[in-house]
């Protein structure tokens, strides 16, 4: 089974998160941003990964902290539990729609960290969540990760049904991503030999 745990400390969040990538959906995730769990909780179950996190943060000063470094947090704890990436397909893309707004992801666990983000939203905050903050996260999720990550919204009207839609492709895609490849027979998948 591939788990991992991580711990992140700072003087504005204290986070732990596990992760089981060959897990079967559950999550319990407790933060202050009830919109950014359900968001999680979308991603645990539509890749089928077990996912816990209990996130602490500076709310008091703005959400800022919190939301960029549970994005930190949740690529470390991914890295760590794909260890060497041996056999893994590496990349994967998905295309979710989600009533009538349609995002795309594709990613690629390269070791090279990149972010192309091409979402634009109506609201500052979605629930109680602010909206201009998912960049952070994703770009956050992305560096520690080691991903080049493209994120595209193709239309919608609901903010809701957007920000839905891009966390559950991002899970779609990094459960292809996250697959052993049976024919690369134990290999890192990577002309160059290693991520």
């Amino acid at each position: 089974m591939r788990i991992a745990n991580i711990e992140r400390k700072t003087k504005e969040t204290f986070i732990r998160m596990t992760v089981n990538i060959d897990g079967s959906g559950k999550s319990s995730i407790i933060s202050e941003i009830g919109f950014l769990n359900h968001m999680l909780e979308t991603f645990a179950h539509h890749g089928i990964f077990d996912l816990e996190a209990n996130i602490k943060g500076d709310i008091h000063v703005d959400q800022h902290h919190t939301v960029e470094d549970t994005g930190i947090t949740l690529g470390e704890v991914i890295r760590k539990a794909l260890g060497d990436k041996k056999g893994i397909k590496r990349a994967g893309f998905f295309t979710f729609p989600m009533d009538e707004s349609l995002a795309s992801v594709a990613i690629d666990i390269s070791g090279r960290p990149f972010l192309k983000w091409d979402v634009k939203f109506q609201n500052k905050k979605v629930g109680d969540l602010s909206t201009e903050l998912l960049e952070d996260l994703f770009s956050g999720f992305a560096s520690s990760l080691g991903a080049n990550l493209h994120i595209k919204i193709h239309y919608g009207r609901s903010d809701h049904h957007k920000i839905e839609a891009i966390f559950k492709a991002l899970a779609k895609a990094m459960k292809i991503a996250c697959e052993v490849e049976d024919r690369l027979n134990n290999k890192i998948p990577s002309t160059k030999g290693t991520l």
